[in-house]
């Protein structure tokens, strides 16, 4: 399953590195890309929204919205 996640609050390139390696770190997560210039975030694997948010506001980033992207 792979999930677009629109996020308000990066705004350099270390904002999008710390997404990145909080998103990865999830357990089921298989790929995550980053994109700093339209804010948003692509993560394949079995993460529920509900895990997906929580780390992006541990970070310190708030989660706009998610969305189902077909493969």
């Amino acid at each position: 399953m792979k999930r677009k996640i629109q996020i308000e609050g990066m705004s350099c390139n270390h904002c999008s590195a710390h997404v990145k390696e909080v998103l990865e770190a999830l357990n089921g997560a298989t790929d995550v890309e980053v994109n700093l210039a339209e804010k948003y975030a692509l993560i394949s694997g079995d993460v529920t929204e509900e895990l997906i948010k929580e780390v992006i506001d541990d970070a310190g980033y708030d989660v706009v919205d998610i969305t189902l992207v077909e493969a």
